[in-house]
């Protein structure tokens, strides 16, 4: 949707009149607009300024710059909001530098390469086989507190999952299944779960920074660890065939790493040890076409996981509505 640059101006101006601690919004034409921030999508961002809601196309956006968060609407109090931030995660020496997002770890320099055989001891007791009564796939744990990603359809229609953990002990391999399990957030279209081990005895668990697919070069080798045909703790080798498959209007990563039913859900690394993508389909009529989403849109379903956030109190219902925004309030009120 394209905006007139004299309306910008105008919601700008008249939006700064009633909301000094509101989010800023500076656009190319040197425009300010102020308002709340509803949603950022990938293409746009949607800005509540008072008496209508605005859709700003991302490439008219220069910088974004949030209001004091002291002061906020009774339409976005806590108390409506899932508590889905992790607090004081303690640093982990993984294979590169990271950066702590307070749910996951990001890759901010890559470590060096290492052998398959050295990264899969090292990593392999954070991938996981996630059962439900429907079947099973596999997950991975982004960090220590029990937060793991799996494929939307590994868990679709399930209340009832299981993960099964495969503990390192004393050189020895030790399998133990947890099964309070929180759905916390879900994309049915991105084909992403974020699920949750809520166990009493759970412990810290080992967990794998997120790289980045975008950094990845066409032939490179990549490899998989999943439970494919629930063969638990399976490893593929391949390489990066495309990054860019389009396939239902959504881009994938190909590669000839080996991928069957049950390696849903699980990581596809590079050889510096980081996820750079989720395994989820494969062509079931040729050898060498699996496929796996990429890193990025893991990273962005994490970042907005609020949009995804799954209502436990309604498991038939997997999108949870926010409140409307101020104005459509005061309007049902005066009705």
């Amino acid at each position: 949707m394209l905006l007139n640059k004299s309306f910008l101006l105008a919601a700008a101006l008249s939006a700064g009149l009633g909301l000094a601690s509101a989010d800023v919004i500076e656009l190319k034409d040197k425009a300010v607009i102020s308002g709340k921030i509803l949603a950022e999508k990938r293409d746009a961002v949607i800005v509540d300024v008072g008496y209508t809601a605005l859709v700003i196309p991302r490439s008219a956006v220069t910088k974004i710059s949030p209001g004091d968060p002291a002061v906020t609407p009774k339409s976005a109090a806590k108390e409506t909001q899932p508590d889905l931030s992790i607090k004081n995660l303690p640093p982990d020496p993984g294979p590169g530098a990271a950066t702590n997002t307070g749910l996951y770890h990001a890759s901010t320099k890559a470590g060096p390469e290492r052998s398959v055989r050295d990264l899969v001891n090292q990593l392999g007791e954070a991938v996981v086989q996630v059962r439900t009564p429907g079947g099973l796939g596999s997950g991975f744990f982004i960090n220590n507190e029990g937060f793991l990603m799996t494929n939307f359809h590994v868990i679709e229609g399930e209340t009832q999952i299981s993960i099964e953990v495969y503990h390192q002990q004393n050189g020895q391999l030790e399998r133990k299944t947890y099964k309070q399990v929180r759905i916390v957030a879900m994309n049915k279209f991105a084909d992403l779960a974020l699920l949750k081990i809520e166990d009493k005895d759970a412990p810290k668990f080992k967990y794998i920074q997120v790289g980045s697919a975008d950094a990845l070069a066409v032939g490179e080798r990549v490899f998989a660890i999943g439970s494919p045909l629930g063969l638990e703790r399976t490893v593929t080798e391949g390489i990066l065939s495309t990054k860019t498959r389009q396939m239902g209007g959504d881009l994938y990563l190909q590669t000839t790493a080996q991928i069957n039913p049950g390696n849903s859900g699980g990581p596809l690394f590079n050889l510096n040890g980081e996820v750079v993508g989720v395994t989820n389909m494969k062509i079931t009529f040729g050898e060498g076409l699996g496929f796996a989403i990429p890193s990025e849109s893991v990273k962005y379903f994490l970042d907005h996981r609020d949009a995804y956030a799954y209502a436990n109190d309604n498991p038939s219902n997997p999108f949870r509505y926010l409140e409307p925004p101020g104005h459509m309030k005061q309007k049902v009120a005066s009705e």
